[in-house]
């Protein structure tokens, strides 16, 4: 019999680590803010469905931000700690509210745009920000489209029979 507890920990550590492979791995950057663009938000979307709320949030924050730790886009570690993890949380949010995991990616992404141009503006200038939106709102729109891929392909196997 598997420890439960033991099981969702190192559940979070593996999304921990999708989340900083996904962040890591394929990302352009972004002179005009030292940041950088990514497909680690399909994975912290997919994170919330397999960990949950709790789990889920914290693995979409601390992934992310060790991406930007180990990648040199030290500016970013504080606000991506704190906006990945509003972002699943508002995702898990909806989910228990009986509404889609599509509808709460949707929402979390939206907050996830929102923030990160705020944040833009107020460490660089509003044309900072402007010039970044599109490229962040691409990042969010194919983070989506490859979560419900994965979530799809995933609903088609045992996974979730596992993990609870």
């Amino acid at each position: 019999m598997v420890n439960k507890k033991t099981k969702k920990i190192t559940l979070t550590a593996l999304m921990i680590t999708l989340i900083f492979i996904g962040t890591f791995s394929i990302r352009f950057p972004n002179p005009a803010t030292g940041g950088y663009f990514h497909i680690g938000d399909s994975m912290i979307f997919t994170s919330v469905i397999i960990l949950g709320k709790r789990n889920g949030s914290i693995a979409g924050a601390l992934g992310g931000a060790l991406a930007d730790l180990l990648c040199g886009a030290t500016i970013w570690i504080i606000p991506t700690l704190f906006i990945k993890f509003i972002m699943a949380w508002i995702m898990a949010s909806i989910i228990d509210k009986n509404f889609s995991s599509i509808i709460g990616a949707i929402l979390g992404g939206f907050f996830q745009i929102f923030a990160y141009t705020i944040v833009e503006a107020f460490l660089f200038t509003w044309p900072a920000a402007w010039g970044a939106l599109p490229g962040l709102t691409m990042q969010t729109i194919i983070g989506f489209l490859i979560f419900i891929v994965l979530f799809k392909m995933l609903q088609t196997t045992k996974l979730f029979d596992y993990i609870e």
